[in-house]
């Protein structure tokens, strides 16, 4: 029986992600129905066996001895949970929920705020403040793109930027394409900044019990130092192809930001509402206070006191997305219990014996071209399993919590700019595929790995550069 439910749990797992990365099939349908056949089949919830009763029996005793200390005092803190978990309902065991609920919070929070044309505003803001100049438009957009993806989730990112870049270009008279990769690719780097910038991060932080202000020190100033480079070689490479009439650069100047904020009061109390929520995450660690609190009471503070359509916030959430990510941790926790991940973790046991930073290493280029060619986020739902599995285990790892975190930080820099390397690598350039293709460009996988690879290989690159320059050399 056990040999059936592991080649079980095997097939759906790879079937799953295999219907993922071919497009064929609505990512969120391919991982509901994963998750479905994992839970008919593979993970037990309440209404298995005897198990159920078991817990039943402890939940009952645990009950009665609120009245009795002697009974409480011989029940210890494994049954106690025992008892929790067995009134759990069967996704309550299997689906984190710390992020579905961050991921919500920041969702209606951000809606809520991109309904008052802030966004808009900054993105035209950008181009009137770099007069017109094609290249200084360029950077300024990608700027923007990478600080609000920090505070942001990428695709809202894109999905509130792209259009406006698709406005200026066309008063500028220049393509388009080079504007929206430039800012799909910062996207992805600036959401590597925060814990709540890329989902792979928030999926990361969660099972490494990393904070908001964790991510901030340890890999903020590195992506900080990325935008510069990628800045750079942007105004290097496209700073001569490039040109425009000091006609079409006037059409700009006379574009109006200020008519982009349609409802100033919501403006100013959602702006103050999010700077607040950012300072609890900023603060939730000390507070011993989770992530998902911290949205949902911003999310709420947001529908209180700025006058929207409740009904209306709360159908923009993209539930897609959500129900993506709760099939996906219900199919990963089904092939650990199988004993899948178990098996890919003893791939990595050979390197047991090795200098902890090869290992990293060698974990960031595996994960980062893998994220690349599977999705970012599916890679990481299931690699974290195994990268958990493996530091509890390994010697050089198991007792150094430095080189546990090293090993955490170097996962959420290789899967969220490896996320660069294809068009199915990120969600947001799935995002900006769809925009583009709207708007008459074509944008094929062929055409997105010719900007994504470089950038991608160089981001790699440069990541292993900073893991081994300040936690090996500095050791800071």
């Amino acid at each position: 029986m056990e040999m059936f439910i592991f080649w079980f749990a095997t097939i759906v797992f790879f079937g799953t992600y295999t219907l993922i990365a071919s497009e064929k099939v609505h990512k969120t349908v391919a991982a509901l129905v994963g998750a479905s056949l994992m839970l008919l089949v593979v993970l037990e919830g309440p209404g298995h066996g005897a198990g159920h009763h078991d817990g039943i029996s402890i939940a009952r005793i645990i009950e009665n001895s609120i009245s009795q200390p002697e009974i409480r005092e011989h029940l210890d803190s494994a049954q106690l949970k025992s008892a929790t978990y067995d009134k759990l309902d069967v996704f309550a065991r299997f689906v984190n929920f710390d992020v579905i609920f961050t991921l919500a919070g920041m969702m209606l929070l951000v809606n809520i705020l991109s309904g008052t044309g802030i966004f808009q505003y900054v993105a035209i803001k950008c181009a009137k403040i770099a007069k017109g100049s094609p290249i200084r438009t360029m950077l300024l957009l990608v700027i923007a793109t990478a600080v609000l993806s920090a505070f942001l989730d990428n695709v809202t990112t894109v999905l509130l930027i792209a259009p406006v870049t698709l406005l200026v270009a066309s008063e500028l008279g220049l393509p388009a394409m080079p504007f929206l990769m430039a800012e799909t690719m910062a996207s992805n780097i600036g959401g590597t900044a925060t814990l709540i910038g890329d989902p792979p991060n928030l999926i990361i932080g969660s099972v490494a019990g990393l904070n908001f202000s964790a991510f901030l020190i340890n890999l903020a100033p590195f992506i900080i130092l990325l935008m510069g480079i990628y800045c750079l070689c942007l105004k290097i490479y496209y700073g001569k192809r490039m040109e425009v009439t000091v006609e079409k650069r006037a059409r700009i100047m006379e574009l109006n930001e200020k008519a982009a904020i349609t409802d100033w009061p919501n403006m100013v109390r959602g702006g103050i509402i999010m700077l607040i929520t950012i300072g609890g995450f900023l603060v939730h660690g000390a507070l011993h206070i989770q992530p998902c609190v911290v949205a949902m009471a911003g999310a709420s503070l947001a529908l209180a006191f700025c006058k929207v359509d409740v009904e209306h916030a709360l159908a923009k959430i993209e539930w897609d997305t959500l129900f993506f990510f709760l099939g996906l941790f219900v199919i990963v926790n089904g092939a650990a219990k199988a004993g899948l991940m178990d098996q890919f973790g003893s791939l990595l046991s050979f390197t047991s014996s090795w200098n902890p930073l090869v290992t990293v290493l060698v974990v960031m280029w595996v994960s980062g071209i893998a994220a690349a060619i599977t999705n970012n986020v599916s890679f990481t739902a299931a690699m974290v399993t195994v990268i958990y599995a493996f530091v509890n285990s390994a010697p050089a790892f198991r007792d150094s919590v430095a080189n546990q975190q090293l090993m955490w930080w170097g996962l959420a820099l290789a899967v969220c700019l490896g996320g660069n390397g294809t068009i199915v690598g990120a969600a947001a350039n799935l995002v900006t595929a769809g925009i583009a293709e709207k708007s008459g460009m074509k944008i094929t996988f062929k055409e997105f790995m010719r900007y994504g690879v470089p950038v991608t290989l160089f981001s790699l690159i440069a990541a292993s550069g900073y893991i081994t320059v300040r936690y090996f050399v500095l050791c800071a």
